[in-house]
């Protein structure tokens, strides 16, 4: 009896000791091999965090029916319907000071550009005194994301031969984005080159109106002459005018805006030609309706065509971007109406023949411009009689989101053309107004030890309106801003005693930039 009992006991030992042992393996391997846990569900709820959240639409977390003009809140039609949306089309009413009372020849809306003149305080732009400091800074920054990305593309061995090709080719598709958006354009600083200008100001008098032409005025310091644009992420094609016309064979680019617009189409025909008479170059004006007609000084525009590329280059006046037509056209004192949601008629009619399109307004925004060409406010057709689109910033940039969202629905139609809008070209008045003692005499640029670092325009109408859309932003305005010493000044040939013009720019000058934007992403 006492043997049977020791053996039963020595059993339940042993069963005991292999139990502790079993599950003394079990649990080291568990904690060896964390896909285990994979065999059991988690048991947490889901959380979503805070930005995917937010980026949920209010239709999918609440449905509802929604009507096709509620689907597009940023159509003219759907402001229109809804006074109380103006607001979301223009975000900026601070910018505008006074513009009731204004009729200078420039408008007082613009003034939130003029924050960049104040050296450095902008956060867009950096004052860099040691170059050899930042540009160490720049290179420790690109070492870092680079070994960083060459430790994103290792891939564990035992890593499944599909799955590993799969992100392969989407860590590809990625660079190529990130390569894609890597040049902005607008980023960067001004630096001398001695191999500006890129055509004589002297010279280009086929093209070049002597108003505009500094170096046939008395201005005897040109070095503003000398300086290009150098964007931080891009070396931009150097422009010439051979390489240009091979790229635009066969096709038209079109200018349809202010004087500054007009400056932009001079600026790039002598760019073109190198300053240098072309008496092959062809009028064609007629084509487009450009012609002189009876009672005007001039054109509502120009046409010119390279025939060795059978390329066209052509400037339209519309300084407001609406279609405007007299109110009662028997009457030779009649008001104009100012369609705010109609583009020109001369765009509709014509649009199916460029192949470029760039836009501009601004300056002709302020109330004694309306009044003094007795223009009328007209939205769906009738005279506005909405108090809130009635002022001014608010009707500017109804029709700048008008226009970007026509020519926007246009592209369709026409899947080669390419669209820009130009942003706001800066003032740069001191000590008072264009007829008030305003001034822009200096010599030295702003430009000198600045560079631009903001992502984000700061024509934010702009930005605001070719958002969402293929109408690309040609996004001048800061760049512009530190180049205050290239203004016509006191030196315009026309100027009275005391009134400077900082709004027009020499040329050659900024302008010629503008056009190497434009090279550079056609």
């Amino acid at each position: 009896m006492k043997t049977g009992l020791n053996g039963l006991k020595g059993k339940e030992i042993t069963l005991i000791t292999i139990v502790v042992m079993s599950a003394t393996i079990i649990l080291w391997n568990w904690e060896k091999t964390p896909r285990l846990t994979a065999l059991f569900p988690p048991q947490d709820p889901l959380q979503l965090s805070s930005e995917i959240l937010s980026s949920v639409p209010d239709e999918v977390k609440h449905p509802s029916y929604v009507s096709d003009e509620e689907k597009h809140p940023s159509s003219v039609s759907d402001v229109v319907k809804h006074p109380s949306r103006v607001s979301d089309v223009v975000k900026h009413p601070s910018s505008v000071s006074n513009e009731a009372n204004q009729s200078s020849n420039v408008s007082d809306e613009e003034v939130e550009h003029d924050r960049i003149s104040e050296a450095g305080k902008n956060h867009a732009i950096q004052t860099f005194p040691n170059p050899t400091a930042h540009k160490t800074e720049r290179n420790e920054a690109q070492a870092e994301r680079t070994s960083k990305q060459e430790e994103n593309i290792k891939h564990p061995a035992n890593e499944d031969p599909q799955r590993s090709s799969l992100i392969s080719g989407e860590d590809k598709n990625s660079n190529k984005a990130t390569e894609s958006k890597v040049c902005n354009y607008a980023k960067g600083k001004w630096v001398l080159d001695d191999k500006r200008p890129l055509y004589s100001g002297f010279h280009c008098k086929q093209w070049l109106s002597a108003m505009w032409a500094c170096r046939m005025m008395q201005r005897t310091d040109f070095t503003y002459e000398k300086l290009r644009w150098q964007p931080n992420d891009c070396q931009m094609e150097e422009f010439e005018g051979s390489k240009f016309l091979t790229r635009m064979q066969s096709k038209t680019l079109a200018f349809v805006g202010d004087s500054l617009g007009r400056q932009q189409f001079q600026s790039l025909m002598c760019m073109i030609t190198g300053g240098k008479e072309a008496p092959d170059v062809q009028d064609v004006g007629a084509e487009y309706g450009l012609v002189l007609t009876e009672g005007n000084s001039r054109p509502s525009g120009w046409a010119y065509r390279f025939p060795s590329t059978n390329t066209t280059i052509l400037y339209y006046w519309s300084a407001s971007l609406c279609d405007i037509e007299p109110i009662d056209i028997n009457n030779p004192e009649t008001e104009y109406a100012m369609h705010l949601d109609r583009p020109p008629a001369f765009l509709r009619q014509y649009l199916h023949r460029f192949d470029v399109l760039v836009l501009n307004t601004g300056h002709h925004w302020n109330r004694g411009k309306l009044n003094a060409n007795k223009w009328v406010m007209h939205v769906g057709g009738k005279p506005n009689t909405n108090r809130k689109i009635a002022v001014i910033w608010v009707a500017k940039n109804l029709t700048i989101h008008s226009i970007v969202s026509w020519v926007n629905s246009q592209l369709p139609k026409y899947p080669g053309l390419k669209a820009f809008y130009r942003s706001i070209s800066p003032r740069h008045f001191f000590g008072g107004e264009w007829n008030t003692g305003g001034s822009c005499d200096n010599t030295r640029p702003m430009s000198i030890g600045k560079e631009i670092l903001g992502e984000e325009s700061t024509d934010q109408s702009a930005a605001s309106a070719v958002k969402g859309t293929g109408v690309k932003l040609l996004d001048i305005t800061a760049l512009s801003q530190l180049r205050d010493e290239a203004h016509i000044s006191r030196y315009s040939l026309t100027a009275q005693p005391g009134v400077q013009d900082c709004l027009h720019w020499c040329l050659p000058g900024v302008p010629d930039t503008w056009n190497e934007l434009i090279f550079a992403q056609i």
